[in-house]
C-alpha cells in the first residue's frame, strides 16, 4: 500500500477509573494498605482508590490500538505523549497513519497539539480566555466552536462506550488483584477478550454480535 493510499485514522484518548481491591491506608489515606501501588485519584465525579487504564482506539472500528497503566493519582497528560508515540507505531505495522487525536480537556496541553498533525480538543476555559472560535466544552457537555471540530468531538464518546464493553461484559469492574502489575494482567485479558470477540463476530458474518460476550458461551 501507497503512503497516499494509507488508511487515515481519528484516534480517540481517555482514561477510566479501576477501583482497587483494598482499603485505604490508615497512616496515609492517599494509598492503599493491602495494596501499596494503589493512589487515590479522582474517579468521575468523586476521587477513589485505585488505578486507570489509558487507552487509544480507533473512532471508527472501536477497537483498542494500545494503552497503559498507571495509579489513580497520575494526570493523562502525564502519559498522552507516550500513547501517542505507540499510537503512531500501532497503525504504522499496519499501513495506517494517525489523521487526529480527540479527547477531553484533560488532554489540553501545547505538546500534544504540536505533535500531531490535528487535534480536536477542548480547550478549558482558563486556557486562552481571549482566544474566540476555540473548541469548548461546558459542564453539561455541549460543545461550542468551529462545526467541523464540534462534528468530530462527537466521535469521543465512543471510547466510553469501549469501557463501558470492558467493564460491563469482560469484568473489568470486579477485577480482584492486586499491584499494578497484577491489575495491567487483568485488564489486558479483558482487553483481548474484546477484540477476540470483535474477531470471531467478523468471522461468522456476524458483526451484531462483536460486543455479545454471551452469543459465544450458548
Amino acid at each position: 500500500m501507497k503512503r497516499n493510499d494509507a488508511k487515515n485514522v481519528d484516534a480517540v484518548f481517555d482514561a477510566s477509573f479501576i477501583k482497587a481491591w483494598s482499603t485505604r491506608h490508615p497512616l496515609d489515606n492517599k494509598k492503599g494498605l493491602s495494596d501499596g501501588d494503589a493512589r487515590v485519584g479522582r474517579a468521575g465525579r468523586t476521587f477513589g482508590l485505585g488505578y486507570k487504564l489509558h487507552l487509544s482506539i480507533d473512532s471508527q472500528t472501536m477497537l483498542p490500538l494500545t494503552c497503559a497503566f498507571a495509579s489513580a493519582n497520575q494526570n493523562e497528560k502525564k502519559h498522552s505523549l507516550n500513547m501517542l508515540e505507540k499510537t503512531k507505531q500501532i497503525l504504522k505495522r499496519s499501513a495506517a497513519r494517525l489523521r487526529s487525536v480527540i479527547a477531553d480537556s484533560q488532554y489540553s496541553d501545547s505538546k500534544l497539539r504540536n505533535a500531531v498533525d490535528e487535534t480536536v480538543i477542548p480547550y478549558p476555559t482558563n486556557q486562552k480566555r481571549e482566544v474566540k472560535g476555540l473548541l469548548r466544552v461546558d459542564k453539561k457537555f455541549r460543545t461550542y466552536g468551529p462545526e467541523d471540530q464540534k462534528l468530530e468531538y462527537h466521535k469521543r464518546p465512543h471510547i466510553e462506550a469501549v469501557y463501558s464493553f470492558l467493564k460491563t461484559q469482560y469484568s473489568l469492574a470486579v477485577n480482584k488483584v492486586r499491584g499494578i502489575r497484577n491489575v495491567a494482567s487483568y485488564a489486558l485479558y479483558s482487553i483481548l477478550c474484546l477484540v477476540l470477540n470483535r474477531e470471531a463476530a467478523e468471522n461468522l458474518r456476524r458483526p451484531d454480535k462483536a460486543v455479545s460476550p454471551t452469543y459465544f458461551n450458548t
